[in-house]
């Protein structure tokens, strides 16, 4: 496999990046939706509200919590997932950032 070069970008793109990527599925948007909305941690009704067998949500937990979006707690034989506020806000404030500079370019005069 080749060498993904990531040494040759900032500490703020390869940040950026790596959120971008735990964002890119649908499935993880609509788990970080639902526990934005439900206000509490959530223990195992996420597999009732997507139309994903358990292994997949399990999955997509799995890369939410290693990015650290989300946070889990083990009770018994569940675990309880809640969005991590430090980090959400970390990652908003990274991506305002980036949506917030000016397009350098007047999109009738480019391209």
């Amino acid at each position: 496999m080749g060498v993904t070069k990531t040494q040759n970008f900032t500490q703020e793109q390869n940040t950026v990046a790596l959120y971008a990527k735990a964002l890119a599925h649908p499935a993880r948007v609509a788990i970080l939706q639902h526990l934005l909305k439900s206000k509490t941690c959530i223990c195992g009704d996420l597999v009732e509200v997507l139309p994903l067998a358990q292994a997949t949500v399990s999955q997509h937990l799995k890369e939410l919590k290693a990015c650290g979006l989300i946070q889990g707690t083990v009770e018994g034989t569940s675990v309880c997932y809640c969005i991590n506020k430090h980090k959400w806000e970390e990652v908003r404030d990274l991506f305002l950032h980036l949506f917030a500079q000016p397009v350098a370019c007047q999109q009738d005069q480019c391209c």
